[in-house]
C-alpha cells in the first residue's frame, strides 16, 4: 500500500456547513442592523411584535452566535481535525446527522424567539426542548470530533496539535456550562423555570454567560486562528511552547471571571474581587496569543499587501488584545462603577464579536472555499472591498458606543448642587441619538459585507462547477 499518497478527506460536511455559515451571518447582522436602527428610530419596529428590539436583540445574538459561530466552528473543526491527523472523520454520517439537527434546531430557535417563547436568560434563551435537543448535538459533535483524533495513525501523527486541543477544551466545557445553565422545571411544552433563584441564578447565569464567552467565542476561534494563520501566511506558528502555555491559561482562567458581571449586585463582594483579579491577570496569556498569532508573520509582513484573507486573520489578532485587555479593565471596581449597564459594555462586546470572532471566521471560510473546491475566489477584489466594510463598520460600531456609553454613564451620577441628579433618565436617552444612528450606520457597513461575501463565495462555487463539468466534458 502507498502510504505516502494523499488521504480522502469527508469534505461535503465541511462545504454545506461552511455555506450556511455565511448565510447565518447574512441573516444575523441584518436582524443586528435592524435592531440597532430601531434604537435610533423606535417607530420602524411598526408595532409589529415579531420584529420589535426586545425580540429582535434575542434573535440576532442567537443567530450570530449560534448559528454563524457554531456552524463556523463545526466547519473548522471538521475541516482542521482530519488534516491535522492525517484521517478522514471518524463518523461522517454522524456528521452529516450533527450538521442537519443543528440546523434545524437554529431555526427552530429562531422562530420561538420571534414568537415571545424565551426563559429570558442571557445566551441561553432557547425553552426546554430546544434546550435538551442543542444539549444532544454538540455532544455528537464532541464525540465525533474526539474519536477522528483517537483514530488516528499514532506512529505517522504522534502528538496532537494544538488547535485540536483548543477545540476539544471549547467542547467540554460548553457541554457542561450549557447543562447546568440550562437546568429548570417545566411546567408546560414551552415554558419552564430555572432551578436556580436570585442571586445565584444570576451568578450561574454569568458563570455560563461569560464562559460562553470564553470557551466558545474564545478558545474555539482560537483553535481557528492556530491553524488558518500558519496556513494562510505558509508559516509554522511562531512558538509552539507559547501556544500550549496559552491553552493551559485560558483553560484555568475563563472558569472564574464570570463573577466580574456583577459588581455592585447582590453577590458577595469577595466574588466580585476574585472574577476582577483574575480578569485582569488573564491579560498575559490572551496577550501572549495574540502575539504569538501575529509573529507568525514575522519577516513576511510583505504579504499583508496582497493577501487580503490574511488581512482578516491578523486584524482580528488586534481586535482579540484590544478586547481581551479592555474586558479586564472594565471588571475593575473602580471602572465598573461607570461602565455598569451603559453602552459601552455593548461597544466591548461588539469589538470582540465583529472585530475578533467574524474577522477570524471570515478569514477562515475564504481559506477553506478555495481548499475545498478546489479553485481561487471569484473576485479577490471583492475580498478587499469586504475587509475595508467590515473594518471600517467595526470601528464604526465601536467608537460609538464608547462614546456613547460613557457619556451615559457620566449622566447617571451627574449631581447639581444641590445634591439632585442633573440629568433626567429621558435626557440620557436623547443625548445617545447621534451615537446610536452611526452605531446603525456601522451595522449596516458590516452586513454589506457579509452579503458580498455570500455573493461571492455563490459565484466562485458556481465557477469550481462550471470547470468541473467542462474538465469532464472535455475528457469525455
Amino acid at each position: 500500500m502507498d502510504t505516502t499518497a494523499k488521504p480522502q478527506y469527508d469534505n461535503g460536511v465541511v462545504q454545506y456547513l461552511t455555506v450556511g455559515a455565511v448565510v447565518f451571518l447574512v441573516l444575523g447582522t441584518l436582524m443586528g442592523t435592524y435592531a440597532a436602527a430601531q434604537l435610533a428610530w423606535p417607530a420602524l419596529n411598526f408595532d409589529i411584535a415579531e420584529i420589535t428590539f426586545a425580540r429582535l436583540r434575542v434573535m440576532h445574538t442567537n443567530t450570530v452566535i449560534f448559528a454563524f459561530g457554531g456552524m463556523t466552528l463545526m466547519a473548522t473543526a471538521f475541516y482542521t481535525v482530519q488534516r491535522t491527523n492525517g484521517v478522514k472523520l471518524w463518523s461522517n454520517s454522524m456528521a452529516w446527522i450533527t450538521a442537519i439537527l443543528f440546523t434545524i434546531g437554529l431555526l427552530a430557535t429562531v422562530v420561538t424567539l420571534s414568537l415571545g417563547m424565551t426563559t429570558g436568560k442571557e445566551y441561553h434563551e432557547q425553552e426546554w426542548p430546544l434546550a435538551i435537543a442543542i444539549a444532544v448535538v454538540w455532544t455528537l459533535y464532541t464525540f465525533n470530533f474526539v474519536m477522528t483524533i483517537a483514530s488516528r495513525n499514532k506512529e505517522t501523527h504522534p502528538n496532537v496539535y494544538v488547535s485540536n486541543w483548543f477545540f476539544m477544551g471549547m467542547m467540554i466545557a460548553i457541554t457542561y456550562l450549557y447543562v447546568v445553565n440550562g437546568l429548570a422545571i417545566p411546567v408546560s411544552l414551552f415554558r419552564s423555570y430555572s432551578l436556580f433563584a436570585g442571586v445565584q441564578d444570576a451568578m450561574i447565569q454569568w458563570w455560563w454567560g461569560h464562559n460562553a464567552v470564553g470557551f466558545f467565542l474564545t478558545a474555539g476561534f482560537l483553535a481557528i486562528m492556530y491553524y488558518f494563520v500558519p496556513k494562510q501566511a505558509q508559516r509554522p506558528i511562531y512558538s509552539y511552547r507559547l501556544s500550549v502555555i496559552h491553552f493551559w491559561a485560558l483553560m484555568f482562567g475563563y472558569v472564574w471571571l464570570g463573577a466580574h458581571h456583577l459588581q455592585y449586585t447582590a453577590l458577595p463582594d469577595w466574588t466580585g474581587s476574585l472574577g476582577a483579579a483574575i480578569s485582569l491577570a488573564m491579560i498575559i496569556p490572551s496577550w501572549g496569543g495574540a502575539l504569538n498569532g501575529m509573529l507568525t508573520l514575522s519577516g513576511a509582513w510583505d504579504r499583508l499587501r496582497t493577501d487580503y484573507i490574511l488581512r482578516f486573520l491578523i486584524i482580528s489578532l488586534a481586535f482579540y488584545a484590544m478586547s481581551t485587555f479592555e474586558g479586564p479593565v472594565m471588571a475593575a471596581k473602580t471602572v465598573n462603577a461607570l461602565s455598569h449597564y451603559t453602552d459601552w459594555t455593548v461597544g466591548h462586546v461588539h469589538s470582540g464579536a465583529l472585530g475578533w470572532v467574524a474577522m477570524v471566521s471570515i478569514g477562515a471560510i475564504y481559506h477553506m472555499v478555495m481548499k475545498l473546491w478546489k479553485t481561487e475566489m471569484y473576485s479577490m477584489q471583492l475580498i478587499n472591498f469586504h475587509f475595508w466594510l467590515a473594518t471600517i463598520g467595526t470601528v464604526f460600531y465601536i467608537v460609538a458606543m464608547w462614546v456613547s456609553g460613557i457619556m451615559q454613564g457620566l449622566m447617571w451620577r451627574a449631581y447639581d448642587e444641590y445634591g439632585v441628579l442633573a440629568y433626567t433618565f429621558a435626557e440620557s436617552v436623547s443625548a445617545m441619538h447621534p451615537y446610536y444612528a452611526m452605531r446603525a450606520l456601522g451595522g449596516l457597513l458590516f452586513f454589506t459585507g457579509a452579503a458580498i461575501m455570500l455573493y461571492n463565495i455563490v459565484m466562485t462555487i458556481r465557477m469550481a462547477k462550471a470547470k468541473a463539468t467542462s474538465g469532464v466534458a472535455a475528457h469525455a
